[in-house]
């Protein structure tokens, strides 16, 4: 399986693993049953310590993405269309949250953040620019 971490960026190498893992079996990419690469593996082949993915994993774990076989490995969830979107929605409205309010305390009012929202929303993928 293969990601991409980096160490410059914003998140941290366990918030990069488990947000590539989660986006792969949320796109579908990643089948469900599919069996995850072992803690050690995936520690070996990032370059990262095994803390790092073992702590990836567990969160993976907890929000049902992944399970567990003892002594087999981690398994990507069978989740249905619903379950999917419903995970998808949740983290959206989560991040959309965080987003207003460092919004606001840039002194930003809730017009001028539904504005560039439904800019944003209506230019589509382009990349960040208007």
């Amino acid at each position: 399986m293969l990601l991409h971490i980096s160490e410059q960026s914003s998140q941290t190498l366990q918030e990069q693993i488990v947000g590539q893992i989660r986006a792969r079996i949320l796109s579908g990419e990643i089948e469900p049953d599919f069996a995850l690469p072992s803690i050690r593996a995936m520690a070996r082949t990032l370059k990262v310590s095994v803390i790092t993915v073992q702590r990836a994993y567990e969160a993976l774990l907890n929000e049902e993405i992944i399970y567990a076989r003892r002594g087999k490995g981690f398994f990507v969830a069978s989740l249905g269309q619903s379950a999917k979107s419903a995970l998808a929605q949740q983290r959206f409205s989560q991040q959309l949250v965080s987003l207003i309010e460092n919004a606001r305390r840039d002194g930003l009012d809730d017009q001028d953040i539904l504005q560039i929202f439904n800019e944003r929303l209506q230019a589509g993928d382009n990349n960040g620019s208007a």
